[in-house]
């Protein structure tokens, strides 16, 4: 599993879910909390490339995959490509 990045706010429940996928599934994660780096969603999407609208806002290695949501449906994706 490449490594994931989570943008988000540590005010955010659906960040905290996210991390806390990564800690159960073993995955390595990088934390960005956007207001300790004082980073805007601007900023966010200017390094992803896209609109943001919402956080978190989660890659895996270099492929963007969306938000939480998005983030749990890969995940599953992950289990039924490992049976």
């Amino acid at each position: 599993m490449d490594r994931v990045t989570i943008y988000g706010r540590a005010s955010c429940g659906f960040c905290l879910r996210a991390k806390s996928l990564c800690e159960a599934n073993g995955w390595p994660y990088t934390w960005v909390d956007m207001m300790t780096e004082g980073l805007s969603k601007a900023d966010i999407a200017a390094k992803i490339g896209r609109p943001v609208h919402t956080v978190p806002q989660i890659l895996v290695g270099e492929q963007y995959i969306g938000g939480c949501d998005e983030f749990f449906d890969f995940a599953r994706s992950q289990e039924v490509a490992a049976r």
